[in-house]
């Protein structure tokens, strides 16, 4: 009679069975990541290489006498009282070069007209203005900045749009005058020194920003083609005839990021366009809290308003590779070596995902001066939001895949396969 010892028949269902299917799996999944990690890193790498020969930062200037009432300054305001005043303050700083600011207020109903009509007590280039009723195509804040423009004097030889959170610096103005007129730009854009005051804030909007870095590289690059063209509408500083050949702000009418669409089509047309450092001319105190980073920053930060969906599925993708993807690996491929599992596949990538860490540690201590944290409340975290990557990537993906509902104070009704937007002014 045949007896059977099950205990030692090696079944696919045994433990030993079970555990190499997984290694099998898993060394097949982490050969897949290095093989597309390896050229985005490469990517990556190409990018951040040309750091050292980007524009330096702009510093304050002094006003020229012949750049006298040369710039019009337009800022659109909807409810932002408590944090416009150092915005009037430092316009107010400004030189002879400023010939007006305009303020377009979309009817705020918090007060702030009347922080504007305090300003021009003291300082008569100050104009107050109301824009028109919202065309149903039109996203509001292109559509403010719209109406600023056709307000400004024609005299002014450029247009600077300002937004109300921004603190502008003593010598601003003139030094985005002399850096345009020397270098032959028509349209310069700044990246700030972020003001950052409470520990979430400090730990998520570094990773954040640090999406816009490995996308487009950091300020002061100037090889991108147009379609990759970063700027920034906190600080955009226009040629008026460039602005005029480009119909306003009509080609961004729809964009939530109308900045980006703006300097891209400008740049498609053939103008020079830069976007500069301006951390030493220019401050912004964006959001108050984690919360409000990651609901009004992060869903305009894919930027979809202003490229293609393969560009902006492409970005993300690269996103994940280089920036959500390595604290996970590092640390999954790292357990795998320190458990007995050295293989060639573990170690590289193990490898690769160190060296993404290692490098954005390292940027950290670049962007730094980008930052304020004079203010701040812990302001360790900040060092620790390398941290927050795998969730700031996750955060673009939330943005490219919906489509915002309210903004600065609008609620935006879409029609699906409609171009246009319906839109209710939540305050009127």
């Amino acid at each position: 009679m045949l007896i059977v010892d099950f205990a030692q028949v090696s079944s696919p269902f045994s433990e030993p069975a079970v555990l190499s299917t997984v290694a099998v799996w898993v060394s097949g999944c982490f050969l897949m990541v290095a093989l597309v990690q390896i050229p985005a890193i490469a990517i990556l790498l190409s990018r951040l290489l040309r750091g050292p020969t980007r524009h330096p930062p702009l510093q304050p200037r002094s006003p020229q006498p012949g750049y006298l009432g040369s710039v019009s300054v337009v800022v659109p305001t909807l409810n932002e009282a408590d944090r416009i005043a150092p915005c009037l303050q430092g316009l107010s700083r400004q030189s002879y070069e400023v010939r007006e600011v305009i303020v377009v207020d979309s009817y705020s109903t918090d007060g702030t007209p009347d922080r504007v009509k305090a300003a021009q007590q003291n300082d008569p280039r100050f104009r107050l203005i109301n824009d028109d009723p919202l065309p149903g195509d039109w996203v509001g804040r292109p559509w403010a900045l719209h109406n600023g423009f056709l307000a400004s004097s024609e005299q002014s030889e450029w247009i600077l749009g300002i937004d109300a959170d921004t603190q502008p610096q003593p010598g601003l103005v003139a030094s985005l005058i002399e850096t345009a007129t020397t270098e032959g730009y028509d349209l310069i854009s700044l990246s700030p020194q972020f003001v950052l005051k409470y520990p979430g804030e400090l730990w998520l909007q570094p990773a954040l920003l640090m999406t816009l870095v490995y996308r487009f590289g950091a300020a002061g690059e100037t090889g991108n083609s147009a379609e990759r063209v970063m700027a920034n509408g906190q600080c955009f500083f226009c040629r008026r005839s460039v602005l005029q050949q480009a119909d306003g702000y009509t080609s961004a009418r729809r964009s939530f990021c109308d900045d980006v669409t703006l300097a891209r089509h400008i740049a498609a047309q053939g103008a020079w366009v830069g976007f500069l450092d301006g951390a030493n001319v220019l401050k912004v105190r964006m959001y108050e809290g984690m919360a409000e980073t990651w609901r009004e920053w992060g869903r305009s930060l894919d930027l979809k308003d202003a490229a293609s969906r393969a560009q902006v599925w492409g970005d993300w993708l690269f996103l994940l590779l280089v920036q959500g993807l390595p604290l996970p690996l590092a640390l999954g491929s790292g357990w795998l070596l320190a458990t007995g599992t050295v293989t060639p596949i573990v170690q590289l990538v193990f490898g690769l995902n160190l060296v993404l860490l290692l490098m954005r540690i390292g940027l950290n201590f670049a962007i730094a001066p980008s930052y304020d944290l004079s203010q701040a409340k812990g302001r360790w975290l900040f060092w620790l939001s390398p941290l927050a990557d795998p969730l700031a990537v996750v955060r673009i993906f939330l943005s490219s895949s919906q489509t915002p509902k309210h903004w600065r104070g609008r609620s935006y009704a879409h029609s699906p396969g409609d171009s246009t937007l319906n839109l209710t002014n939540l305050e009127t």
